[in-house]
């Protein structure tokens, strides 16, 4: 049988890429990179520059799809700022390998579609235009790092969906070996306990692919915390 069909081009191995991810920018306290004024480079990616004003945005960006609306105007702290590097780091190899091979565009429809579910999840267009106001982005800049998210799942997805498939096998046993807690019998919870399985599966693969990205990709981080992270 098929695996699920994808839900939302599964989040969840998306999000494992800003963890660990810090809390205290929900708590809203000051950090040293916060009370900056004058922006700098935080690291180099395949040649192009990344600054910090546009990693603070693309991690905010990030924790509010994650649910995180404070991060609209809290400070984020450095281990939050780590985090959202790994994530951008990820994305922007990733989608640059598929411009090479002009491949997994995202269609205006499907950019627009996510716009609007930011939209409405930070409250509607004057919340969003404030937002975008104080952190000097225009609305294009907006989709254009939605629409790379959406492109780098998909480059993702390609890459590990057949190989995190489970087959029938697999699923009953583990039925089996995890019978006190599936009371019911095996043909109503199979579906269940494949999408488990699928899950996870997905994560783990998403986690490997995304280490090789990672290490293959030519990156100098510039700023001292983001250096920090390799030690």
């Amino acid at each position: 049988m098929a695996a699920p069909r994808r839900a939302g081009t599964l989040w969840l191995a998306g999000w494992l890429l800003v963890l660990p991810v810090s809390q205290s920018w929900a708590q809203g306290a000051p950090t040293e990179a916060s009370r900056r004024v004058v922006d700098r480079v935080v690291a180099i990616i395949e040649g192009r520059v990344l600054s910090l004003s546009e990693l603070e945005f693309e991690a905010r960006v990030a924790l509010v799809q994650r649910g995180g609306i404070q991060a609209l105007g809290a400070p984020l702290d450095e281990e939050t700022l780590r985090g959202a590097l790994e994530l951008v780091i990820n994305q922007r190899v990733q989608v640059l390998n598929a411009d090479r091979l002009q491949a997994f565009p995202a269609e205006p429809s499907e950019v627009e579609a996510r716009v609007e579910a930011f939209r409405s999840r930070i409250g509607g267009p004057a919340p969003l235009e404030r937002f975008l106001a104080r952190n000097d982005v225009t609305l294009e800049g907006l989709k254009a790092i939605l629409a790379r998210g959406l492109r780098a799942e998909r480059v993702l997805d390609s890459r590990i969906r057949l190989r995190a498939q489970v087959g029938e096998t697999e699923i009953r046993r583990f039925y089996e070996q995890h019978a006190a807690d599936y009371p019911t019998d095996y043909e109503t919870v199979r579906d269940v306990i494949r999408d488990k399985l699928f899950r996870e599966r997905y994560a783990a693969l998403a986690v490997e692919e995304l280490a090789q990205v990672r290490a293959s990709a030519q990156v100098r981080r510039v700023a001292p915390f983001t250096r920090e992270a390799k030690r």
